[in-house]
């Protein structure tokens, strides 16, 4: 029973955590502060503990670790989505 629902809490709190980020630089329109390798090296993780545990349709493996690095990877994305809009703005402004 309690190691069922020791299960829960990363599959919760993980993505939960990951969509609060994602939120937060949608809401910003930016990504400044947001350290790119950081979610990349979290969603390498997030993957690797996914294979690692061997439980592949278990619920809460699924979303705890690899919905989050999906989303960890949403993050990384939109990183590089904002950097580039950013660059192209600054050209335009000293064009």
């Amino acid at each position: 029973m309690i190691q069922e629902l020791a299960g829960w809490l990363p599959a919760l709190i993980l993505p939960t955590a990951t969509l609060l980020q994602i939120v937060k630089i949608i809401r910003q329109g930016n990504s400044d502060g947001v350290s790119m390798s950081s979610w990349i090296l979290f969603g390498i993780a997030n993957l690797g503990t996914y294979v690692f545990t061997g439980r592949y349709t278990a619920i809460q493996t699924i979303l705890g670790f690899l919905l989050t690095a999906i989303l960890n990877f949403v993050i990384v994305l939109l990183i590089v989505y904002y950097n580039r809009k950013n660059s192209n703005q600054n050209a335009l402004k000293t064009a």
